[in-house]
């Protein structure tokens, strides 16, 4: 298994991270393409891509948000690659870079069915923020890195 850092304009990079997203999250659960894919994916955007052999399977994208914050966001594995410990290397990959780049703490708002996995991670998490109302309940979840 390969991690990909993508940095900013890498056209092949952000196809991967596109593609898992839309194996994973449309297709898998029905969100439409014009949400999953959204303003914060921008030529400018950078991902983490974990690739298993030519095929990406993993992915999440980085979304810096001040000097010492940034959100992970659209953390997503392709299914039959889940439980393989693939998200938990995106997602060391992708806090590994942030704190290269000076963030110190990372936001996820995450599925309230896989809360349990970030606080594995070392997220700590606030119930008291939820959204509700899109295809899921999300929760905040938050690390100083």
């Amino acid at each position: 298994m390969e991690l990909v850092r993508a940095g900013k304009n890498n056209l092949w990079a952000q196809a991967g991270a596109y593609y898992v997203r839309i194996q994973a999250m449309v297709n898998g659960f029905g969100i439409p393409l014009g949400v999953e894919i959204d303003k914060n994916d921008t030529s400018e955007t950078e991902y983490v891509i974990a690739v298993d052999g030519v095929l990406p399977v993993g992915t999440c994208r980085l979304h810096i948000t001040d000097d010492r914050t940034a959100k992970i966001e659209r953390v997503c594995v392709l299914e039959e690659y889940r439980k393989k410990g693939i998200g938990r290397l995106v997602i060391e990959e992708a806090e590994k870079w942030l704190k290269e780049k000076g963030v110190r703490k990372v936001i996820i708002t995450s599925r309230d069915e896989a809360v349990g996995f970030y606080e594995k991670l070392g997220y700590t998490v606030d119930w008291s923020r939820q959204q509700t109302g899109g295809v899921f309940t999300i929760v905040y979840t938050e690390k100083e890195l």
